[in-house]
């Protein structure tokens, strides 16, 4: 368990920004892969001290729950955009979602503000033998994706899929040869999160195999693609990797 302060928070697009958290204890953050992912501890509006839970084991959620509401910090699981431990900073970049309780934090959150994290490790772990990579996600997904692509300067041929709320929260990237990203976008569209992704996937001509795939995002939109790539495509359930980052309908416990 790591208590850090927030040193910043910028708005990236209309339904992004990105929180600046640093502190001494970032030295304990050991590198855990490109989509390494933390459990943020944060306050509620109104709470002034953050209470955070001393089990850094299965014990911690007990300990959460067991606290008065008053005092009970909300828990979200993200992932480290970013992470700088000389300058003991990371960067966590958030999709804005309303009146969440992870986004009202962000819009009114200041610098000095006290947040925690507790490592969770990473997903990403791509197969030797994959000849080509493909990347699927909503914009929950949208800063592992971009952690993905950052991490290896020279990747095999990449598919990425991105599907965001809104064409303005579309961004110019630089990705290496053989990385090609598809933007789509609902812009307001009453369409369910995730279809336009899934649809693309199925159209796309994919690299040639073996294939290895990173999905995540809402939970229909992960095991819809995955059951796409394993019983139309022929790839091998273990080279899939796939999360359910939300439910729609559904919010997360805190």
């Amino acid at each position: 368990m790591i208590t850090l302060e927030v040193r910043g928070c910028q708005p990236v697009s209309p339904g992004f920004a990105r929180v600046t958290l640093g502190g001494p204890g970032i030295r304990d953050l050991a590198p855990g892969g490109a989509d390494q992912a933390v459990r943020l501890f944060f306050l509620r509006e109104g709470q002034s001290e953050l209470r955070m839970p001393t089990a850094s084991n299965e014990r911690w959620m007990a300990q959460v729950l067991l606290m008065p509401k008053a005092s009970r910090p909300w828990v979200r699981n993200l992932t480290i955009r970013s992470l700088r431990p000389a300058e003991r900073e990371l960067d966590i970049e958030f999709a804005l979602h309303g009146g969440s309780p992870m986004t009202s934090w962000v819009r009114r959150v200041r610098p000095g503000d006290p947040a925690g994290v507790f490592a969770l490790g990473s997903m990403h772990r791509p197969p030797e033998h994959a000849r080509g990579h493909v990347l699927v996600g909503d914009e929950s997904a949208l800063p592992a994706i971009l952690a993905i692509l950052d991490s290896d300067p020279n990747p095999p041929p990449t598919e990425v899929f991105v599907e965001v709320a809104t064409a303005r929260d579309i961004r110019p990237l630089s990705t290496p040869p053989g990385v090609r990203v598809h933007w789509l976008s609902r812009d307001g569209e009453s369409v369910r999160p995730g279809v336009r992704a899934l649809e693309a996937v199925r159209g796309a001509e994919l690299p040639a195999g073996p294939l290895y795939a990173w999905v995540a995002g809402e939970s229909r939109l992960a095991t819809t693609v995955r059951r796409h790539l394993v019983g139309d495509r022929g790839v091998p359930k273990r080279d899939v990797t796939f999360c359910g980052y939300w439910r729609l309908g559904r919010s997360a416990p805190g």
